[in-house]
């Protein structure tokens, strides 16, 4: 008897978590066990460190700690196990920092359950997946290895760990309750924070708010 392959679900909204969710545990195509759904980034850590699943479908956008955070996080520790990005994202940086970090697919929220199912077949398979909507190009640049030639930003320059302090501050949270969910001291917060706004020559909270709502870091709650 073929032993089913365990699956983690990090995606908000919940409904098409669950959905998802359902879909993967009644198809006659695979042989899936979802072992945990949520839509929180730091409880997606956790739970891929806790079940070892073989497969981890992620958002981006996720509360706490973004999905490229998830994915730095736990490739690592878990080398063998497949990843594919769930997302509204369609921009070429985030498709290009998302295989970056370790994803071996990338398929937009809105394609069809048939190409969503196509992709996790093609992940699970050991294959590179894209969704077509996407341009060919960022995927044709990734896999031949090259980086794209652009100027460098102001966005480049932040790196992961500030990208998951900036993240935070914008969600509202202050210097402590960071320090505790990042594992770091407050001083270390407090020199991220001053590091982020002399990148970005922001000097308060509502336009650091604003930059990260437009990076993608951060979703308006409608």
């Amino acid at each position: 008897m073929d032993t089913k392959k365990r699956v983690v679900i990090a995606l908000a909204p919940q409904m098409l978590r669950e959905f998802l969710g359902s879909c993967l545990t009644q198809t006659e195509s695979f042989s899936l066990e979802v072992v945990a759904e949520l839509e929180d980034g730091m409880e997606a850590v956790v739970a891929v460190n806790e079940h070892a699943p073989d497969l981890l479908i992620v958002g981006l956008a996720l509360p706490r700690l973004s999905g490229i955070s998830v994915i730095n996080a736990v490739r690592p520790r878990h080398p063998e196990m497949v990843i594919l990005v769930l997302t509204d994202y369609e921009d070429e940086i985030y498709v290009l920092e998302a295989f970056q970090a370790g994803a071996n697919g990338y398929c937009i929220k809105d394609s069809s359950m048939d190409e969503m199912m196509l992709a996790i077949e093609s992940v699970l398979a050991g294959k590179k997946f894209i969704s077509p909507g996407i341009t060919s190009g960022v995927l044709g640049g990734y896999l031949d290895a090259h980086e794209k030639t652009r100027e460098t930003t102001d966005w480049d320059t932040i790196t992961q760990r500030e990208r998951e302090v900036l993240k935070l501050v914008a969600e509202g949270y202050k210097n402590k309750e960071i320090a505790e969910m990042l594992h770091i001291s407050c001083k270390t917060v407090e020199k991220h924070r001053s590091n982020i706004m002399s990148k970005l020559g922001i000097r308060n909270v509502a336009s650091l708010t604003t930059y990260a709502i437009d990076k993608g870091l951060v979703k308006v709650k409608a």
